[in-house]
């Protein structure tokens, strides 16, 4: 799959939640891209030359949505920008999940349990273009840290929603597992996207409940395609670039087999 770099144009800006913003982006992108990967969002000042890189949360004809927090200068600036500027950005970036794998494990069977997504934080916007693919009886449990929620209306279209609030004023109170297990959700496969102890309390469940997992994988990136070794994380196996038992989150990942990271 071929990566592009251009200079897109903005259709669209809106707030979702405090410090999250959506933005809807004209690009080529869009036609290449698939559930889990993400684009390098480069910044106009000179002061910060490394991209920000975002997870793609929708796709259109000719165009693809980021949802993302603001959480410095770059991102800062981003949530200024308003239709007809232009942004330059790279990708699409990373792996995705596997579809067709997960669609083959559950989505064919009427008996099986279908798939299990479930996203924390901003690890949520991958959730949706990856249950709008999906076809089957897609459970989608998101983690937020009080009611102040976003894309929640959007992902009850495509599923049947679960959610869990730290200050448990909405849904469950703990996290995603809590939810998982109050409401009884069952499924033979899990994608999930979030920050790490999350990843990790999926990935037990998952062992502990014979459950296959695969895991998007949060990181600071610089390069955004696996050359500067700055996203590595533990594996199960050496790789054949760095010749140790790490992984490149931006270029093996961010999607893995839960078994195959260490967290």
């Amino acid at each position: 799959m071929s990566k592009i770099k251009e200079t897109a144009k903005v259709i669209s800006q809106e707030k979702l939640a405090q410090d999250i913003y959506s933005m809807w982006i004209e690009t080529g992108i869009a036609k290449e891209a698939v559930p889990g990967q993400f684009i390098s969002v480069y910044t106009k000042s000179e002061a910060r030359l490394l991209p920000r890189p975002i997870s793609i949360c929708e796709t259109g004809n000719n165009s693809l949505r980021i949802v993302y927090r603001i959480a410095g200068k770059g991102t800062e600036e981003f949530a200024q920008y308003k239709e007809g500027d232009r942004v330059d950005i790279l990708g699409p970036l990373g792996n995705g999940f596997p579809l067709t794998e997960i669609e083959d494990k559950c989505c064919n069977d009427t008996e099986e349990p279908g798939p299990i997504l479930i996203g924390g934080g901003i690890g949520i916007p991958p959730m949706l273009e990856l249950a709008k693919q999906l076809k089957g009886k897609v459970t989608i449990v998101v983690g937020y840290r009080d009611a102040d929620m976003f894309l929640d209306e959007e992902l009850k279209k495509y599923g049947r929603l679960v959610i869990a609030t730290d200050d448990g004023s909405v849904g469950t109170k703990g996290n995603v597992i809590d939810a998982i297990k109050e409401q009884g959700v069952e499924g033979s496969v899990i994608c999930a996207c979030g920050p790490t102890p999350m990843l990790r309390g999926i990935k037990a469940y998952a062992a502990e409940n014979g459950i296959e997992a695969y895991i998007s994988m949060e990181e600071r990136m610089a390069c955004g395609v696996g050359a500067c070794l700055g996203c590595v994380c533990r594996s199960e196996e050496v790789d054949d670039h760095s010749k140790v038992k790490n992984k490149r989150i931006c270029k093996d990942g961010p999607v893995f087999k839960a078994t195959e990271v260490e967290l």
